[in-house]
């Protein structure tokens, strides 16, 4: 009988005074994950410790480990990222517990360059006490470009939706200004293919969000849907690529419209993931997509407000762990078909050649 090898799932720690270890505790006492992957997060045996008790969760311990090498594909893991003595206060931001986040993060990199991980879900972390030498970014997305092959594309998902949004952080004002023909074009093209690749979508459909009310109409109300949206839907189109639109946002998402496509395009920030949190705010995964690594979050932050009250919600972190292994599979699986593929139109010599497909 053949042994199936799990993957190994690295998972850091977010900011320790936030609700990371909570949800990650509570992810962990869910049997199904080392069911199906041996997770490894990396912090320190006595933060989770404190944090454990402060929860009064008691029914649950990691394999505390110092290498590796040790890891228990039967238990959730703990790999010591640091020793030195943290002083937590729930609630609080701290830039000198900040500091400790990025030392997670930096041990799952070298995790990931050197191969003993296989993807890494990031706990919530608060960008702005966590800012160093070692951390120079907007948030976890841009880090993971830094030290990965690729250039990183935001696609935020739940059972019902996938939705990438145009521009990302930036100031409302400046938005209609960086919407080209050119970065339009480029993320419908890189959008269509992490749907095929990542969720494993033979022939992706994809919507385009206009940016004015009512899709512009027509151009009174602005000009951005006929002079840049419209032209690049269609180039995209006639390469092959399913992509409809421009849509007006209020009665595609009222209607239910967007039922009927695979992925979503919103022009800003706010236009894709109002919507996305009204659908699933406890269940919503950020995917960091385009990169040559598979990294998922949950869809929230630290949430000080609810810190050590043993009140968050860990359904986010979860799906964002059974995400990961999803793309992990779609990409095995993509990596099987595609590679070394049969010339187009060869016969086989003889009948007796033939292979029985059980499909």
């Amino acid at each position: 009988m053949s042994t199936v090898i799990k993957p190994v799932l690295g998972i850091t720690c977010g900011d320790l005074n936030g609700i990371g270890l909570e949800v990650i505790i509570k992810t962990m006492l869910d049997n199904r994950v080392t069911e199906l992957c041996t997770p490894v997060l990396f912090a320190s045996s006595k933060v989770v410790s404190y944090h454990r008790k402060a929860l009064n969760i008691t029914d649950f311990s990691f394999n505390i480990i110092n290498d590796i090498s040790q890891l228990n594909p039967k238990r959730p893991n703990l790999l010591n990222a640091w020793k030195e003595e943290v002083t937590l206060e729930f609630g609080k931001p701290d830039p000198n517990v900040g500091k400790f986040a990025v030392r997670s993060l930096m041990a799952a990199v070298q995790a990931l360059k050197s191969g003993t991980i296989d993807a890494v879900v990031t706990a919530p972390i608060n960008k702005h006490v966590t800012q160093s030498e070692e951390f120079r970014f907007p948030g976890h997305t841009e880090f993971f470009e830094h030290h990965f092959d690729g250039t990183s594309m935001m696609i935020l998902c739940s059972e019902q939706i996938r939705i990438t949004p145009l521009t990302v952080h930036v100031p409302l004002s400046k938005v209609p200004a960086m919407i080209t023909e050119e970065i339009l074009l480029d993320t419908i093209a890189r959008f269509e293919r992490s749907l095929k690749i990542d969720f494993g979508v033979r022939k992706p459909k994809i919507a385009v969000l206009g940016l004015n009310p009512h899709a512009g109409d027509t151009g009174l109300i602005g000009l951005e849907e006929v002079t840049t949206i419209t032209p690049a839907i269609e180039k995209a189109f006639n390469t092959g690529i399913l992509v409809y639109g421009p849509f007006s946002a209020d009665g595609f998402f009222g209607s239910g419209h967007y039922k009927k496509f695979d992925g979503i395009i919103s022009m800003y920030h706010d236009q894709g993931l109002i919507p996305l949190k009204l659908m699933a705010f406890e269940q919503g995964v950020n995917f960091t997509a385009g990169l040559s690594i598979v990294r998922t979050s949950p869809d929230h932050g630290p949430a000080y407000d609810i810190a050590g009250k043993g009140l968050a919600d860990e359904n986010s972190f979860k799906q964002a762990v059974w995400t990961a292994l999803d793309v992990l599979k779609n990409r095995k699986l993509h990596k099987e078909i595609t590679t070394n593929p049969l010339p187009y139109g060869q016969q086989k010599s003889s009948p007796e050649e033939d292979v029985v497909l059980d499909i």
